[in-house]
């Protein structure tokens, strides 16, 4: 679908954004609903976008914390080992070439933890991004708006002046909620998706640099 918005920053989600993960997250949570007799079908239906062990506290409340946090860490330590099948979403890295060479501020902004987005983003011959917000660096994962704010303010911006580009229902929520023009990548449809732009991939995307009372902005447009 056609695009077109200036920003002074960009925040990136990761997981169906930039990178296509689905065979790794299907192969391991698969196993984990299997250990757990869970159903698969019904985790998918709403982990996407969500921190491991927010969607663990969901589904295996009866354990402790401590057991929580176990099941977490071994679910994102397999992820971690398991590759296979991660490509980029097309056109994506070119696209952050593009945003590198027109030296506009981007960050990631990703509800997994920082060891598991950086192998895959390296997976995926993806670009890292110099200002990385993962799991780790927030209380509250998305919905919550706290990724998108914190990853603003370490870009040195309001969130308002930046363009996030998100593809799960729980970050489309939180990038609307932290003020930034919200691209949606992908066919998600959610309550706020209709007044969003959206995007199916990053192919035929250019940027320019373009300037606003003195002030560098960036210019995204294609179809």
């Amino acid at each position: 679908m056609p695009i077109d918005l200036t920003a002074s920053g960009f925040l990136f989600d990761m997981d169906g954004t930039l990178v296509d993960s689905h065979a790794v997250v299907e192969r391991q949570w698969g196993r984990l609903a299997a250990d757990h007799g869970l159903d698969i079908d019904e985790i998918l239906r709403v982990s996407h976008g969500v921190q491991a062990i927010d969607t663990i506290r969901r589904f295996l409340p009866d354990l402790s914390p401590a057991e929580q946090t176990a099941v977490a860490d071994d679910l994102v330590a397999r992820e971690e080992d398991d590759i296979d099948g991660i490509v980029e979403i097309a056109g994506a890295a070119a696209f952050l070439d593009a945003m590198a060479a027109a030296f506009a501020p981007v960050a990631l902004v990703t509800s997994a933890p920082r060891s598991l987005a950086l192998a895959r983003l390296d997976a995926a011959g993806v670009r890292r991004p110099v200002v990385v917000v993962t799991a780790e660096d927030v209380e509250r994962g998305k919905p919550n708006p706290d990724a998108f704010l914190l990853a603003a303010e370490r870009l040195g911006l309001d969130a308002a002046s930046c363009a996030a580009f998100e593809d799960a229902p729980a970050g489309i929520a939180a990038a609307v909620a932290s003020g930034a023009q919200t691209v949606v990548v992908g066919g998600a449809v959610t309550a706020e998706t209709p007044a969003l732009a959206r995007i199916t991939d990053y192919t035929g995307l250019v940027v320019d640099i373009a300037h606003d009372g003195g002030a560098p902005v960036w210019r995204v447009s294609g179809a």
